[in-house]
């Protein structure tokens, strides 16, 4: 499979589509002090917590809380999710998944090639960042 990606500068469409913002224990405790906030108060206000994941809330009104019109917010510190894509295992493990999502990325099909193996290795950060979510995979 041929992989190319190279984030586009002022590009946030990945931040704007449906769907949720998953985070880890890690990630909560690093954005709540890049905000300079407690965790329990980041938590409380922007973190839903269930059994087994968290998930960051959504305002009504858009996708995140922290997208803003120059870009995301919590940049430095942003979640596992939104720092590896498009390296997820649903993308890269299926040609076809892949280049559907080149209608949403354009940096899909941008810059240099990736290899196989790196792209393979960042995609297995999301299975230990949220093995529940790939159990069954």
């Amino acid at each position: 499979m041929h992989l190319q990606f190279a984030c586009q500068p002022g590009c946030t469409r990945c931040c704007d589509v449906r769907g949720f913002v998953y985070i880890t224990e890690d990630n909560l405790r690093n954005m709540a002090a890049y905000l300079g906030m407690t965790a329990s108060a980041f938590e409380a206000r922007y973190v839903l917590r269930f059994k087994k994941l968290l998930r960051l809330r959504k305002p009504k009104k858009s996708q995140c809380h922290f997208l803003e019109a120059g870009g995301c917010r919590v940049h430095p510190v942003k979640p596992v999710q939104c720092r590896l894509y498009p390296f997820w295992p649903e993308l890269i493990e299926d040609r076809d998944v892949w280049e559907a999502e080149r209608k949403a990325c354009p940096g899909i099909g941008q810059g240099e090639l990736v290899q196989i193996g790196v792209a393979c290795e960042t995609a297995a950060e999301m299975r230990v960042a949220y093995p529940h979510m790939y159990q069954n995979r």
